[in-house]
Protein backbone atom coordinates (compact mmCIF):
# COMPACT_ATOMS: atom_id res chain seq x y z
CA UNK A 1 0.00 0.00 0.00
CA UNK A 2 1.58 3.45 -1.55
CA UNK A 3 2.03 5.82 1.46
CA UNK A 4 1.31 9.60 0.68
CA UNK A 5 4.05 12.14 2.03
CA UNK A 6 1.66 14.67 3.55
CA UNK A 7 0.83 11.54 5.95
CA UNK A 8 4.38 10.86 6.97
CA UNK A 9 4.73 14.94 7.61
CA UNK A 10 1.42 14.51 9.83
CA UNK A 11 3.22 12.26 11.63
CA UNK A 12 6.22 13.75 12.33
CA UNK A 13 4.67 16.78 13.38
CA UNK A 14 2.18 15.04 16.01
CA UNK A 15 5.70 13.39 17.60
CA UNK A 16 7.39 16.33 17.53
CA UNK A 17 4.76 18.14 19.39
CA UNK A 18 4.60 15.42 21.69
CA UNK A 19 8.25 15.67 22.60
CA UNK A 20 9.27 18.44 25.57
CA UNK A 21 13.49 18.44 26.37
CA UNK A 22 13.62 17.79 30.04
CA UNK A 23 16.71 19.46 31.26
CA UNK A 24 18.14 18.12 34.49
CA UNK A 25 20.76 19.75 36.12
CA UNK A 26 23.30 18.19 38.58
CA UNK A 27 25.34 19.52 41.26
CA UNK A 28 28.21 17.54 40.92
CA UNK A 29 32.35 17.90 42.26
CA UNK A 30 35.43 16.62 40.55
CA UNK A 31 38.02 14.30 43.13
CA UNK A 32 41.04 16.84 43.43
CA UNK A 33 43.09 14.62 45.82
CA UNK A 34 42.55 11.24 47.75
CA UNK A 35 43.81 9.41 50.85
CA UNK A 36 43.79 8.26 54.25
CA UNK A 37 40.12 8.09 54.20
CA UNK A 38 39.79 11.85 52.94
CA UNK A 39 38.73 13.27 49.63
CA UNK A 40 38.92 17.11 48.24
CA UNK A 41 36.95 17.65 46.37
CA UNK A 42 37.00 20.82 43.49
CA UNK A 43 32.97 22.02 42.58
CA UNK A 44 29.97 21.00 44.48
CA UNK A 45 28.91 24.71 45.11
CA UNK A 46 25.63 24.80 46.97
CA UNK A 47 26.24 21.55 49.46
CA UNK A 48 25.67 21.38 52.79
CA UNK A 49 27.45 20.17 55.85
CA UNK A 50 26.59 17.11 56.80
CA UNK A 51 25.20 15.75 53.26
CA UNK A 52 25.60 12.76 51.86
CA UNK A 53 27.14 12.62 48.46
CA UNK A 54 28.14 9.90 46.39
CA UNK A 55 31.24 8.34 44.90
CA UNK A 56 31.70 6.59 42.03
CA UNK A 57 31.30 2.77 42.97
CA UNK A 58 28.16 4.19 45.40
CA UNK A 59 30.47 4.64 47.83
CA UNK A 60 29.32 7.55 50.41
CA UNK A 61 30.98 10.14 51.65
CA UNK A 62 30.16 12.71 54.35
CA UNK A 63 30.69 16.38 53.81
CA UNK A 64 32.53 18.22 56.73
CA UNK A 65 34.57 20.89 55.66
CA UNK A 66 33.52 23.91 52.88
CA UNK A 67 36.33 25.84 52.02
CA UNK A 68 36.39 28.90 49.09
CA UNK A 69 37.84 26.63 46.23
CA UNK A 70 37.48 22.89 47.97
CA UNK A 71 35.07 20.59 49.85
CA UNK A 72 36.57 18.16 52.36
CA UNK A 73 34.81 14.78 52.19
CA UNK A 74 34.92 11.76 54.95
CA UNK A 75 34.54 8.44 53.18
CA UNK A 76 32.46 6.37 54.26
CA UNK A 77 34.24 2.97 53.21
CA UNK A 78 36.86 1.63 50.80
CA UNK A 79 38.59 4.48 49.13
CA UNK A 80 40.38 2.26 46.68
CA UNK A 81 38.75 2.62 43.05
CA UNK A 82 38.53 6.24 44.04
CA UNK A 83 40.83 8.27 41.12
CA UNK A 84 41.78 11.91 41.12
CA UNK A 85 39.25 13.23 38.41
CA UNK A 86 36.63 10.72 39.54
CA UNK A 87 32.65 12.62 39.21
CA UNK A 88 31.42 13.14 42.80
CA UNK A 89 27.49 13.72 42.93
CA UNK A 90 25.13 15.15 45.52
CA UNK A 91 22.21 13.32 47.23
CA UNK A 92 20.14 15.82 48.96
CA UNK A 93 20.16 14.27 52.02
CA UNK A 94 21.77 14.52 55.53
CA UNK A 95 23.49 11.69 56.50
CA UNK A 96 20.73 9.18 58.39
CA UNK A 97 20.38 6.07 60.30
CA UNK A 98 17.71 3.55 59.48
CA UNK A 99 15.53 3.54 62.86
CA UNK A 100 12.60 1.75 64.47
CA UNK A 101 11.87 -1.78 66.36
CA UNK A 102 13.09 -3.94 63.13
CA UNK A 103 16.50 -3.02 64.63
CA UNK A 104 15.97 -5.00 68.18
CA UNK A 105 18.55 -7.47 68.00
CA UNK A 106 20.55 -7.25 65.53
CA UNK A 107 24.52 -6.17 65.43
CA UNK A 108 24.71 -3.31 62.96
CA UNK A 109 27.21 -1.03 61.80
CA UNK A 110 27.82 2.71 62.07
CA UNK A 111 25.52 3.46 58.91
CA UNK A 112 22.55 1.13 59.95
CA UNK A 113 23.69 -1.82 57.54
CA UNK A 114 23.32 -5.48 59.23
CA UNK A 115 26.39 -7.28 60.20
CA UNK A 116 25.12 -10.26 62.18
CA UNK A 117 24.30 -12.31 58.92
CA UNK A 118 20.77 -11.98 59.85
CA UNK A 119 19.28 -10.54 56.67
CA UNK A 120 18.29 -7.06 55.58
CA UNK A 121 16.63 -5.12 57.90
CA UNK A 122 12.72 -4.32 57.25
CA UNK A 123 12.33 -0.69 58.24
CA UNK A 124 11.20 2.63 55.78
CA UNK A 125 11.70 5.06 58.89
CA UNK A 126 15.03 6.92 58.69
CA UNK A 127 16.62 10.04 61.31
CA UNK A 128 19.23 11.97 60.61
CA UNK A 129 22.54 11.56 62.63
CA UNK A 130 22.63 15.02 64.09
CA UNK A 131 19.80 16.74 65.46
CA UNK A 132 19.08 19.34 67.87
CA UNK A 133 19.49 18.76 71.33
CA UNK A 134 15.77 18.76 73.40
CA UNK A 135 15.64 22.37 74.98
CA UNK A 136 14.69 23.15 78.31
CA UNK A 137 10.78 23.89 78.13
CA UNK A 138 11.35 20.44 76.46
CA UNK A 139 13.04 18.47 79.37
CA UNK A 140 11.80 17.80 83.35
CA UNK A 141 13.64 16.98 86.18
CA UNK A 142 15.43 13.62 86.18
CA UNK A 143 13.34 11.71 89.36
CA UNK A 144 12.69 8.17 88.01
CA UNK A 145 15.88 5.74 88.77
CA UNK A 146 17.02 3.59 85.92
CA UNK A 147 18.07 0.51 88.23
CA UNK A 148 21.59 -1.39 87.29
CA UNK A 149 21.19 -4.17 89.28
CA UNK A 150 24.48 -3.66 90.95
CA UNK A 151 24.88 -2.93 94.88
CA UNK A 152 27.38 -0.29 94.89
CA UNK A 153 25.94 1.66 92.27
CA UNK A 154 22.43 1.89 93.38
CA UNK A 155 22.90 2.41 96.57
CA UNK A 156 25.55 5.28 96.77
CA UNK A 157 26.04 6.58 92.86
CA UNK A 158 22.04 5.92 91.49
CA UNK A 159 21.40 6.61 88.04
CA UNK A 160 18.05 8.21 86.93
CA UNK A 161 16.32 7.60 83.51
CA UNK A 162 17.38 10.88 81.25
CA UNK A 163 20.53 10.92 83.07
CA UNK A 164 24.30 11.51 81.56
CA UNK A 165 26.93 9.21 83.89
CA UNK A 166 30.28 8.85 82.78
CA UNK A 167 32.40 4.88 83.64
CA UNK A 168 35.71 6.18 83.69
CA UNK A 169 39.04 4.08 84.73
CA UNK A 170 42.03 2.36 83.36
CA UNK A 171 41.73 -0.05 80.85
CA UNK A 172 40.95 -3.58 81.72
CA UNK A 173 39.43 -2.67 85.28
CA UNK A 174 35.41 -3.62 84.82
CA UNK A 175 33.82 -0.51 82.78
CA UNK A 176 32.12 -2.36 80.05
CA UNK A 177 31.05 -4.81 82.62
CA UNK A 178 28.94 -2.75 84.61
CA UNK A 179 27.51 -1.42 81.16
CA UNK A 180 26.45 -5.05 79.77
CA UNK A 181 25.17 -5.68 83.35
CA UNK A 182 22.91 -2.58 83.55
CA UNK A 183 21.42 -4.06 79.94
CA UNK A 184 20.92 -7.20 81.41
CA UNK A 185 19.00 -5.91 84.51
CA UNK A 186 16.70 -4.20 82.15
CA UNK A 187 14.61 -7.01 81.55
CA UNK A 188 10.77 -6.39 81.76
CA UNK A 189 11.30 -3.07 82.60
CA UNK A 190 10.41 -1.46 79.50
CA UNK A 191 13.77 -0.04 78.75
CA UNK A 192 15.27 -0.13 74.80
CA UNK A 193 18.94 -0.67 75.64
CA UNK A 194 21.64 0.34 72.88
CA UNK A 195 24.98 -0.92 72.85
CA UNK A 196 27.67 1.44 70.83
CA UNK A 197 31.35 -0.24 70.07
CA UNK A 198 33.51 2.30 69.27
CA UNK A 199 37.15 0.92 67.78
CA UNK A 200 36.90 -2.56 69.58
CA UNK A 201 38.09 -5.90 68.57
CA UNK A 202 35.28 -7.57 66.69
CA UNK A 203 35.72 -10.66 68.92
CA UNK A 204 34.94 -8.77 71.59
CA UNK A 205 31.52 -7.35 69.87
CA UNK A 206 30.80 -10.70 69.75
CA UNK A 207 31.44 -11.92 72.99
CA UNK A 208 29.55 -9.22 74.05
CA UNK A 209 26.29 -9.85 71.94
CA UNK A 210 26.65 -13.60 73.11
CA UNK A 211 26.54 -12.76 76.52
CA UNK A 212 23.40 -10.20 76.08
CA UNK A 213 22.00 -13.22 73.78
CA UNK A 214 22.03 -15.91 76.26
CA UNK A 215 20.78 -14.01 79.10
CA UNK A 216 17.49 -12.81 76.96
CA UNK A 217 18.84 -9.40 76.57
CA UNK A 218 19.24 -9.14 73.14
CA UNK A 219 15.56 -8.91 72.35
CA UNK A 220 15.32 -5.06 73.48
CA UNK A 221 19.26 -4.42 72.60
CA UNK A 222 20.67 -2.86 69.62
CA UNK A 223 24.18 -2.98 68.95
CA UNK A 224 26.00 -0.43 66.65
CA UNK A 225 29.79 -1.73 65.75
CA UNK A 226 32.28 0.11 64.33
CA UNK A 227 35.46 -2.13 65.32
CA UNK A 228 38.92 -1.47 65.32
CA UNK A 229 38.87 -2.28 61.78
CA UNK A 230 36.18 -0.05 60.72
CA UNK A 231 37.95 3.36 59.37
CA UNK A 232 37.72 6.32 61.23
CA UNK A 233 35.12 7.92 59.60
CA UNK A 234 32.60 5.31 60.63
CA UNK A 235 34.25 5.39 64.26
CA UNK A 236 33.45 8.88 64.29
CA UNK A 237 29.62 8.67 63.37
CA UNK A 238 29.13 5.38 65.07
CA UNK A 239 27.52 7.32 68.66
CA UNK A 240 25.72 9.91 66.69
CA UNK A 241 23.89 6.80 64.66
CA UNK A 242 23.42 5.04 67.94
CA UNK A 243 21.77 8.32 69.82
CA UNK A 244 19.48 8.67 66.53
CA UNK A 245 17.97 5.05 66.78
CA UNK A 246 17.52 6.06 70.64
CA UNK A 247 15.89 9.35 70.05
CA UNK A 248 13.27 7.61 67.51
CA UNK A 249 12.09 5.57 71.05
CA UNK A 250 12.40 8.58 73.20
CA UNK A 251 10.23 10.63 71.25
CA UNK A 252 7.65 7.69 70.77
CA UNK A 253 7.33 8.24 74.72
CA UNK A 254 9.76 5.01 75.58
CA UNK A 255 12.81 4.42 77.97
CA UNK A 256 15.99 4.04 76.53
CA UNK A 257 19.49 3.76 77.54
CA UNK A 258 22.61 3.73 75.58
CA UNK A 259 26.61 3.08 76.42
CA UNK A 260 28.73 4.69 74.29
CA UNK A 261 32.39 2.21 74.43
CA UNK A 262 33.96 4.45 74.35
CA UNK A 263 34.59 7.80 73.37
CA UNK A 264 38.18 8.03 73.92
CA UNK A 265 38.86 5.99 70.86
CA UNK A 266 36.14 8.37 69.52
CA UNK A 267 37.86 11.18 70.12
CA UNK A 268 41.09 9.88 68.60
CA UNK A 269 39.26 9.13 65.39
CA UNK A 270 38.19 12.18 64.87
CA UNK A 271 41.66 13.65 65.46
CA UNK A 272 42.39 11.87 62.82
CA UNK A 273 40.36 13.02 60.27
CA UNK A 274 40.45 16.63 61.77
CA UNK A 275 44.39 16.68 61.05
CA UNK A 276 43.52 15.33 57.94
CA UNK A 277 41.39 17.69 56.75
CA UNK A 278 43.92 20.34 57.89
CA UNK A 279 41.66 21.74 60.80
CA UNK A 280 43.46 23.96 63.55
CA UNK A 281 44.59 21.77 66.55
CA UNK A 282 44.02 22.92 69.85
CA UNK A 283 45.59 21.44 73.78
CA UNK A 284 47.38 18.36 73.27
CA UNK A 285 47.27 18.17 69.29
CA UNK A 286 43.71 17.37 69.66
CA UNK A 287 41.39 19.69 67.62
CA UNK A 288 39.69 22.98 69.59
CA UNK A 289 35.73 21.62 68.94
CA UNK A 290 36.70 18.24 70.97
CA UNK A 291 34.70 19.49 73.61
CA UNK A 292 31.79 20.67 71.28
CA UNK A 293 32.09 16.78 69.57
CA UNK A 294 30.92 15.17 72.84
CA UNK A 295 29.15 18.01 74.51
CA UNK A 296 26.82 18.15 71.43
CA UNK A 297 25.97 14.25 71.55
CA UNK A 298 25.33 14.04 75.48
CA UNK A 299 23.05 16.86 75.56
CA UNK A 300 20.75 14.79 73.52
CA UNK A 301 19.87 12.81 76.65
CA UNK A 302 17.04 14.40 78.24
CA UNK A 303 13.72 13.28 80.44
CA UNK A 304 10.87 14.30 78.37
CA UNK A 305 7.71 16.47 79.57
CA UNK A 306 4.92 14.83 79.91
CA UNK A 307 3.56 16.73 76.90
CA UNK A 308 6.11 14.98 74.69
CA UNK A 309 4.92 11.95 76.21
CA UNK A 310 7.67 11.30 78.88
CA UNK A 311 10.51 9.52 77.28
CA UNK A 312 14.26 9.64 78.41
CA UNK A 313 17.51 8.67 76.98
CA UNK A 314 19.90 7.45 79.90
CA UNK A 315 23.82 8.02 77.92
CA UNK A 316 26.35 6.35 79.59
CA UNK A 317 29.32 7.35 78.27
CA UNK A 318 32.75 5.04 79.22
CA UNK A 319 36.03 6.82 78.42
CA UNK A 320 39.63 5.48 79.02
CA UNK A 321 42.45 6.81 81.42
CA UNK A 322 46.26 6.31 80.89
CA UNK A 323 47.64 5.77 84.71
CA UNK A 324 44.48 6.90 86.80
CA UNK A 325 45.37 10.52 85.10
CA UNK A 326 41.56 11.81 85.29
CA UNK A 327 42.81 15.65 84.86
CA UNK A 328 44.33 14.84 81.29
CA UNK A 329 42.03 16.66 78.43
CA UNK A 330 39.79 13.76 77.36
CA UNK A 331 38.36 12.66 80.54
CA UNK A 332 38.12 16.42 82.19
CA UNK A 333 35.94 17.65 78.85
CA UNK A 334 33.59 14.72 79.73
CA UNK A 335 33.40 15.17 83.57
CA UNK A 336 32.52 19.02 83.09
CA UNK A 337 29.29 17.85 79.86
CA UNK A 338 28.68 14.78 82.31
CA UNK A 339 26.04 14.42 85.59
CA UNK A 340 28.05 12.64 87.14
CA UNK A 341 30.93 9.57 87.14
CA UNK A 342 31.59 6.24 88.25
CA UNK A 343 35.30 5.89 88.84
CA UNK A 344 37.07 2.31 89.04
CA UNK A 345 40.29 2.10 90.45
CA UNK A 346 43.06 -0.37 88.96
CA UNK A 347 44.41 -1.00 92.67
CA UNK A 348 40.62 -1.93 94.13
CA UNK A 349 40.06 -3.76 91.16
CA UNK A 350 43.48 -6.18 91.38
CA UNK A 351 42.61 -6.20 95.45
CA UNK A 352 39.74 -8.45 94.96
CA UNK A 353 36.72 -5.51 95.28
CA UNK A 354 34.90 -6.27 91.94
CA UNK A 355 33.29 -4.10 91.08
CA UNK A 356 36.16 -1.73 92.00
CA UNK A 357 34.46 2.12 92.21
CA UNK A 358 36.47 4.34 93.87
CA UNK A 359 33.62 5.84 96.85
CA UNK A 360 35.50 9.47 97.22
CA UNK A 361 36.00 9.97 93.42
CA UNK A 362 32.24 8.84 92.44
CA UNK A 363 29.55 10.83 92.38
CA UNK A 364 25.87 11.54 91.00
CA UNK A 365 24.76 15.04 90.72
CA UNK A 366 21.46 13.70 90.34
CA UNK A 367 21.33 11.47 93.41
CA UNK A 368 18.80 10.73 95.81
CA UNK A 369 16.11 12.08 93.26
CA UNK A 370 16.95 8.76 91.42
CA UNK A 371 16.36 6.68 93.88
CA UNK A 372 13.79 4.59 95.38
CA UNK A 373 12.95 5.76 99.40
CA UNK A 374 13.56 2.08 100.07
CA UNK A 375 17.07 2.33 99.08
CA UNK A 376 17.56 5.60 100.52
CA UNK A 377 16.63 4.22 104.20
CA UNK A 378 19.24 1.68 104.24
CA UNK A 379 22.14 3.69 102.01
CA UNK A 380 21.68 6.53 103.51
CA UNK A 381 24.96 6.75 105.88
CA UNK A 382 26.94 3.83 103.14
CA UNK A 383 28.90 6.26 100.91
CA UNK A 384 30.11 8.19 104.28
CA UNK A 385 30.55 4.92 106.20
CA UNK A 386 32.85 3.45 103.52
CA UNK A 387 34.84 6.67 102.87
CA UNK A 388 35.38 6.67 106.77
CA UNK A 389 36.49 3.23 106.61
CA UNK A 390 39.09 3.85 103.70
CA UNK A 391 40.53 6.71 105.98
CA UNK A 392 41.22 4.71 109.01
CA UNK A 393 42.05 1.59 106.69
CA UNK A 394 44.62 4.15 105.81
CA UNK A 395 45.61 5.52 109.44
CA UNK A 396 45.57 1.77 110.74
CA UNK A 397 48.70 0.86 108.90
CA UNK A 398 51.20 3.22 111.28
CA UNK A 399 50.53 0.58 113.89
CA UNK A 400 48.15 2.76 116.24
CA UNK A 401 46.27 1.18 118.79
CA UNK A 402 42.83 1.37 118.35
CA UNK A 403 39.96 1.88 120.75
CA UNK A 404 36.64 0.02 120.72
CA UNK A 405 34.54 2.43 118.60
CA UNK A 406 37.26 2.43 116.44
CA UNK A 407 37.71 -1.60 115.65
CA UNK A 408 33.77 -1.96 115.06
CA UNK A 409 34.03 0.85 112.56
CA UNK A 410 36.46 -1.33 110.67
CA UNK A 411 34.51 -4.23 110.87
CA UNK A 412 31.31 -3.15 109.96
CA UNK A 413 33.53 -1.01 107.12
CA UNK A 414 35.05 -4.58 105.99
CA UNK A 415 31.86 -6.32 105.98
CA UNK A 416 30.23 -3.30 104.06
CA UNK A 417 33.09 -3.53 101.38
CA UNK A 418 31.89 -7.37 101.10
CA UNK A 419 28.58 -7.44 100.80
CA UNK A 420 29.15 -4.86 97.73
CA UNK A 421 31.07 -7.12 95.92
CA UNK A 422 28.96 -8.89 93.03
CA UNK A 423 29.99 -10.90 90.31
CA UNK A 424 30.25 -10.24 86.49
CA UNK A 425 26.14 -10.89 84.55
CA UNK A 426 24.68 -11.19 87.93
CA UNK A 427 22.39 -8.02 88.61
CA UNK A 428 20.21 -8.01 91.42
CA UNK A 429 16.55 -6.77 91.56
CA UNK A 430 15.90 -3.75 93.73
CA UNK A 431 14.36 -5.19 96.74
CA UNK A 432 17.29 -8.02 97.21
CA UNK A 433 19.81 -4.99 97.32
CA UNK A 434 17.68 -3.20 100.32
CA UNK A 435 17.08 -6.88 101.89
CA UNK A 436 21.47 -7.27 101.81
CA UNK A 437 22.41 -3.61 102.39
CA UNK A 438 19.91 -3.59 105.34
CA UNK A 439 21.31 -6.97 106.93
CA UNK A 440 24.88 -4.97 106.78
CA UNK A 441 23.94 -1.36 108.12
CA UNK A 442 22.17 -2.90 111.00
CA UNK A 443 24.96 -5.17 112.05
CA UNK A 444 23.54 -8.33 111.39
CA UNK A 445 27.04 -9.21 109.57
CA UNK A 446 29.24 -8.40 112.18
CA UNK A 447 30.08 -11.04 113.92
CA UNK A 448 30.66 -13.45 110.84
CA UNK A 449 34.30 -14.10 109.39
CA UNK A 450 34.65 -12.10 105.93
CA UNK A 451 35.19 -14.95 103.76
CA UNK A 452 31.95 -16.00 104.83
CA UNK A 453 30.13 -13.09 103.94
CA UNK A 454 28.89 -13.72 100.18
CA UNK A 455 27.89 -17.26 100.94
CA UNK A 456 25.80 -15.71 103.84
CA UNK A 457 24.24 -13.40 101.45
CA UNK A 458 24.06 -16.23 98.08
CA UNK A 459 22.34 -18.68 100.79
CA UNK A 460 20.34 -15.55 102.38
CA UNK A 461 18.60 -14.95 99.22
CA UNK A 462 17.64 -18.67 98.09
CA UNK A 463 16.23 -18.91 101.95
CA UNK A 464 14.00 -15.40 101.26
CA UNK A 465 12.82 -17.00 97.89
CA UNK A 466 11.38 -20.06 99.75
CA UNK A 467 10.20 -18.97 103.04
CA UNK A 468 9.57 -15.31 102.38
CA UNK A 469 8.46 -14.52 98.78
CA UNK A 470 6.40 -12.37 99.54
CA UNK A 471 8.77 -9.81 101.30
CA UNK A 472 10.63 -8.90 98.42
CA UNK A 473 7.27 -8.06 96.38
CA UNK A 474 6.08 -6.03 98.99
CA UNK A 475 9.37 -3.73 99.29
CA UNK A 476 9.09 -3.92 95.44
CA UNK A 477 5.53 -2.32 95.43
CA UNK A 478 5.24 -0.32 98.49
CA UNK A 479 9.20 1.43 97.45
CA UNK A 480 9.84 2.29 101.42
CA UNK A 481 10.29 0.30 104.20
CA UNK A 482 7.35 0.86 107.27
CA UNK A 483 8.24 -0.61 110.86
CA UNK A 484 5.36 -3.46 109.38
CA UNK A 485 7.71 -4.28 106.93
CA UNK A 486 10.81 -3.56 109.29
CA UNK A 487 9.82 -5.90 111.50
CA UNK A 488 9.07 -9.03 108.96
CA UNK A 489 13.04 -8.19 107.48
CA UNK A 490 14.45 -8.32 110.96
CA UNK A 491 12.65 -11.79 111.49
CA UNK A 492 13.83 -13.51 108.60
CA UNK A 493 17.42 -12.08 109.04
CA UNK A 494 17.63 -13.59 112.09
CA UNK A 495 15.51 -16.95 111.46
CA UNK A 496 17.64 -17.09 108.63
CA UNK A 497 21.18 -16.27 110.68
CA UNK A 498 20.77 -18.78 113.56
CA UNK A 499 20.32 -21.31 110.79
CA UNK A 500 23.15 -20.18 109.17
CA UNK A 501 25.70 -20.55 111.86
CA UNK A 502 24.42 -23.78 112.81
CA UNK A 503 25.08 -25.02 109.55
CA UNK A 504 28.33 -23.57 109.13
CA UNK A 505 29.71 -23.86 112.37
CA UNK A 506 30.45 -19.52 112.48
Amino acid sequence: MAIRPEEVTSIIKKELEKYRTRLRVESIGTVLQVGDGIALVYGLDDVMVGELVQFPGNIMGIVLNLEEDKVGIVILGSEKNIREGDIVKRTGKIAQVPVGKALLGRVINALGMPIDGKGPIATNKYRPIESPAPTIVQRQPVKEPLQTGIKAIDSMIPIGRGQRELIIADRQTGKTAIAIDTIINQKGKGVYCIYVAIGQKMSSVVAISEVLEKAGAMEYTIIVSASSRATASMQYIAPYAGCAIAEEFMYAGKHVYVVYDDLSKHAQAYRQLSLLLRRPPGREAYPGDIFYLHSRLLERSAKLTDELGGGSLTAIPVIETQAGDLTSYIPTNLISITDGQIYLETDLFYSGVRPAINVGLSVSRVGGSAQTKAMKQVAGRLRIDLAQYRELVAFTRFGTELDKATQAQLTRGAHMVEILKQPQYSPLPMAKQVMIIYAGTNGYLDDLPIPAVLRFESEFFVFIDAKYSDLEKEIEEKGALDDALKAKLDNAISTFKRKFKETHKV
